[in-house]
Order: C-alpha cells, then structure tokens, then sequence
C-alpha cells in the first residue's frame, strides 16, 4: 500500500527544543516524509512557549476540537494512509472517530513512554514503597493505556525495558508491538577534551514531575555533598516552563544557578563537563542523556535514568541510586580525567551500537510495510483488540456525543 497522507494527532504541538518528547515527534514526522507522504499534523492544544516550525518543514497543521463531530468531517475530507496518536489519550478521544470513518486506515499508537509505569513507580516513591507486579497489574491507568495498545494495530515502544514488561507481565503480542527508540546522527568528530569542558549541569522540562523531582533532590540532598568537595564549582540548571519555585532555588552563593530554557541545548552540554539526572521515578529513555553522550559530557544518573539505554554496555558515567555515592561518583568523575575520558568513549559507543539512526529506521519501515500489507489479517488475530474497539469506545462515543450536545445547548458566553 502507498503511503499517501499521514496524520498525527498530538497531545500537544510538539517543541523539541523544550522536551524529549517533542525531539521523537520530530524524528517520527521526518520518518514518514523520508518515504514521501504527505504530513498533516492535528492537535486540540493550545501552542506552548516553544513550538516547532513545522510548516517550514512541509507539513500542514490543523487546530481540531475534542469531543466535536468537526474532527468526522475533516478525517473523511483527508482520508489519511495512517494516523499516529501521540500517547495513549489521543487514541481514546479520537481512535474510535478514525476507526468509524476510516476503517482501512492503520492506526499507531506512539506511546512516548508507558505513563502507567511512570505514574506507578512516583506512586511508590511518594508512598515509600517497592515496585511489585501487583502494584502494575492493578493501576486503572494502567489498563486505559494497555487498551489503547490492544486497539492499536502497531504500537512505538521507545524502550527495551518496556518491550519486556509488555510482553512478559501484559501478555502483548509481538506483532502489535514495535521497539523504536530515540535515534541520533552519526557524530563527525569525537574530539572533546576534558580541559574545555566545567561544571556540572542539569536539563529538563520543569513541567515534567521527574524533572522537578531530581531539581529538589540536587538542591537539597545532593549538591550541598558536591558543593562542600567542590566548593568553585557550579551547578546549572536548564529547563522549559521554569515556575517562580524553581527560580526561586537559585543560590549564587552556593553556585546553585536557575536559568530556565536554554535555546539551544547543544551549547549547554558542549561547556559543561558532567550531567547531572537523579531520576527517581519516570518511564522510556531519557532523551537528554543520549544528548550529553552525543556531545561529550559523560553524566552521573540512576538506575531510572539509565533504563532501556546502555543494554549489557559500560555506562557513559556513573549509576548510583544513593544519594551519597551519586554524590561521590559526580565529584570523582569531575576530577578524575581518566575515568571521564573512558566514560566519553563509554557514551560514544552506546549511541554508535544502539541508537544509530539508519539502524532503527530501516527497521521501521520494514514492520510499517508489513502491517500494511498483513492489515486484515493483523486485525482478526487481534481478537482482544477488537473486542475492546467494539465495547470500549462504545463509552467513549456516547460520552462524547453527549458532552457535544451539552456544548451546543450550552454554549459559552
């Protein structure tokens, strides 16, 4: 089957300047224009601080509403090839609209991360517990999200750790499930040097629970431990959406330094030395972690942090999950040439063997055609998918109906 016309509907409009998030819309928008489609973007959202130009890029961009027979009209006028569903929600509020009026297009469900497992482990970390199984199995976001992936006729892992728990604990079948991680091109020069490179650094969305999660953790636990080995050395903090609380931890005194987002990250991880992320909680990869290896800056994280990225390879700095020793690992890596030297080359080599762009890629497209071809087929091995299409989105369409209803009887001033 040609691909003709390609339709993603975001959660939000995507900023890759401002989040992992908005860099992996990107790559899977280039994806699809890469083999000729044309790319219409959709989004009930308002624009962010950030946004990407995407109509410098070729694709059209289309404001739709929720809960508004509008959105039957323009998916039936677009007729796309294949829709996309940025996370788990966009398929619940318009899966069943697509299905409905385009019943031979394919369905995807790029799930960014599993929020359930997100929200599930800061669960625990808020009440001081171990994950289990149990705790998994249970969680009502936890079967929104996995119906959204059973209604799906091709679901985008972006972590392997995440393949395995889908497979294993849900009982997912391969076939509607493929690993398609952050991606990054080819570097034309590995040449850093540990003499051009100082103090340490953090980046994230403050909008992101973790991301506020690890600031508190380095102001409080951390940096005051980094700070008394180091005491010239400063900490700089980057990230979209920084609120007066988070400004409010800048300490020049301390060298505890807020400076909110940072227009170009490269700039950033190029002057820095060492990344910090004392991820507590969180789910997928760690996109600003693939970015500190790509531009040389070795990092000191957790085991949440570093899921689903090294495999069975030396890490490009240090896993610590204690405050203390990550503490101690972020002073010695700091000092140490040699260990930081070989933690630059650990990170090179990751990105070189599993996250090479053409690699994952290739085999993208590779399954794409497969469910493109194999789509009827696909559809009636997926009877749990398809019973859940037919009663589950029964709910969403009568709510949706009645909520539009109540709009128009109802509108506002």
């Amino acid at each position: 089957m040609e691909l003709k016309s390609i339709l993603f509907i975001g959660f939000v409009w995507p900023e890759a300047s401002s989040s992992a998030a908005g860099s992996r819309m990107m790559q899977l928008i280039g994806y699809f224009q890469a083999l000729g489609a044309k790319v219409t973007f959709a989004s009930a959202a308002n624009p962010g601080e950030h946004p990407s130009d995407l109509e410098a890029i070729g694709v059209t961009t289309v404001p739709i509403a929720l809960n508004h027979s509008s959105f039957d009209n323009f998916i039936i006028a677009l007729n796309p090839t294949v829709v996309v569903f940025d996370r788990y929600m966009t398929e619940e509020q318009f899966g069943w609209r697509v299905a409905a009026h385009c019943p031979d297009c394919v369905r995807i469900l790029d799930t960014e991360d599993l929020h359930s497992l997100r929200a599930v482990r800061q669960q625990c970390v808020k009440d001081d517990l171990q994950l289990t199984n149990d705790l998994l199995l249970g969680n009502e976001l936890s079967k929104r999200e996995l119906a959204s992936i059973f209604r799906s006729d091709l679901s985008l892992i972006i972590s392997e750790f995440e393949m395995e728990l889908l497979k294993e604990l849900y009982g997912v079948s391969t076939d509607l499930l493929c690993y398609l991680p952050l991606v990054v091109e080819a570097k034309a020069s590995e040449n850093v040097e540990w003499e051009s490179k100082k103090d340490f650094v953090f980046i994230g969305n403050f909008i992101h629970a973790p991301n506020w999660d690890a600031v508190l953790n380095l102001k409080n636990n951390i940096w005051p431990l980094i700070h008394q080995k180091l005491p010239g050395v400063k900490l700089h903090i980057y990230g979209a959406y920084a609120s007066a609380r988070v400004n409010q931890l800048h300490n020049e005194q301390s060298g505890f330094l807020v400076h909110g987002w940072a227009e170009r990250a490269s700039t950033v991880f190029e002057s820095a030395r060492i990344c910090l992320a004392p991820l507590r909680f969180g789910a997928g990869i760690k996109g600003k972690l693939l970015e500190t290896m790509y531009y040389g800056t070795p990092n000191v994280t957790t085991s949440i942090g570093a899921e689903g990225i090294q495999g069975e390879m030396p890490w490009g700095g240090a896993v610590e999950d204690s405050w203390e020793l990550f503490s101690m690992a972020a002073v010695q890596l700091y000092n140490d040439k040699a260990f930081w030297e070989q933690s630059q080359k650990n990170g090179y080599a990751i990105l070189r063997e599993r996250f090479d762009k053409k690699v994952h890629f290739n085999a993208f497209i590779s399954r794409l055609q497969h469910v493109l071809s194999h789509l009827k087929n696909n559809r009636n091995k997926n009877f749990i998918g398809g019973m859940l299409m037919q009663q589950t989105t029964a709910a969403s369409k009568y709510m949706a109906k009645w909520i539009e209803a109540k709009n128009k009887s109802n509108p506002k001033p």
